[in-house]
């Protein structure tokens, strides 16, 4: 894994809350067992037609807008549990995912697959919206050993937490097993002196 300590980017914004994990990706997607592909039908019935067309006014298809750092409203990632929401994020090419609030399951499977949820206040969230009306290619800096964020455009930053097992996963790179593998030394001795 990809170790992850700081990130700045531009952004891609979608204002809309309450979006289900049926919306980040169709039931009918869930058939494969491997992680592949899954991006390529992240908002699949808001980015294409009927007829596979890709619909223009979607912002996954208007070229202003790029980045690995997805913007979302609240309450993002509700419905079920399907971990293959997560696997669609990090296929597209997103590393983080803000948003004023998350639905937990949604927000530890994204952890796992090593998309950093951050949760913002209102007034923040509204302020990046607020900044891109002056420049659409606004960045903003995550920076996870101070856990911050920060609006580029504004200079503004605010806190955000994260679990500290998990924060260490990210910046040392170690998926769960690689995180057992990396205390094995430890783990050894702790049995060896019960």
């Amino acid at each position: 894994m990809e170790k992850f300590i700081t990130l700045t980017s531009t952004i891609v914004p979608l204002p809309i809350e309450n979006v289900d994990t049926d919306q980040i990706i169709p039931a009918r997607f869930l058939k494969a067992t491997s992680k592949d592909g899954f991006g390529d039908n992240l908002f699949r019935d808001w980015r294409y037609d009927k007829n596979d067309q890709p619909i223009a006014s979607f912002v996954l298809n208007n070229p202003t807008y790029t980045g690995q750092i997805l913007v979302a409203g609240k309450n993002f990632g509700s419905g079920s549990s399907r971990e293959h929401a997560a696997w669609a994020i990090a296929g597209y090419g997103f590393k983080v995912v803000v948003s004023s609030f998350f639905a937990d399951i949604f927000k530890n499977n994204a952890m796992n697959n090593f998309v950093l949820p951050v949760v913002v206040t209102e007034s923040f969230l509204a302020e990046i919206y607020e900044s891109l009306s002056y420049d659409s290619k606004m960045t903003l800096t995550i920076n996870l050993e101070a856990l911050t964020i920060t609006n580029n455009t504004y200079g503004k930053s605010e806190s955000f937490d994260i679990n500290p097992y998990k924060k260490e996963c990210f910046v040392k790179g170690l998926d769960d097993i690689d995180y057992l593998l990396s205390k094995k030394t430890q783990i050894e001795a702790y049995e060896k002196a019960r």
